[in-house]
């Protein structure tokens, strides 16, 4: 009986995903573990991961270690394919649609901080889209959105502080 082996070449750059999306990964189980005052209101803090790729290494890079994270947390978490799941890709790909545009926008007025402000609310966005559609049908979610959006807004705030930080130290 004769085995095959299948080599797979990998760079330096698949090393250096590999290990921001490990990084972004832990603190998205550490956060999965800090108790939230409200269901679904968490600080994202495995964003600022993304965004720090987004800006050292390109949109390219940062889309793929937010959706690794979000496909290995789910994963470890025992969430894959949960409404958990589909909620936190929803916000993933709402906030990396959102971020592939913001490219565009002058970075002259555009920091991090007002990109992670702007992928918070996208992410919100599109896990209350999911809800609204497909969780919770119903019209009464509307009043859920000045909670969310001021989640949105302070944990945007802060995480892209912490961003522009790292951005500004590295």
């Amino acid at each position: 009986m004769t085995h095959s082996t299948i080599n797979i070449s990998t760079t330096a750059e698949d090393h250096h995903i590999a290990k921001l999306t490990a990084l972004a990964i832990g603190l998205h189980m550490i956060e999965a573990v800090i108790p939230s005052p409200l269901p679904g209101v968490k600080p994202g803090i495995a964003n600022i991961v993304t965004l720090f790729v987004l800006y050292e290494y390109g949109f390219a890079t940062a889309a793929w270690v937010s959706l690794l994270r979000v496909f290995a947390s789910s994963l470890l978490l025992g969430q894959f394919l949960s409404p958990t799941f589909v909620l936190s890709l929803s916000g993933a790909l709402l906030s990396l649609t959102a971020l592939s545009l913001a490219q565009y926008l002058p970075k002259k007025y555009f920091s991090a901080i007002t990109l992670s402000i702007l992928a918070a609310f996208a992410h919100i966005a599109g896990q209350l889209i999911v809800v609204r559609l497909w969780l919770i049908p119903h019209t009464g979610i509307i009043y859920l959105i000045p909670i969310f959006a001021l989640a949105a807004l302070v944990f945007g705030l802060i995480n892209g502080l912490i961003t522009a930080k790292l951005i500004k130290n590295n």
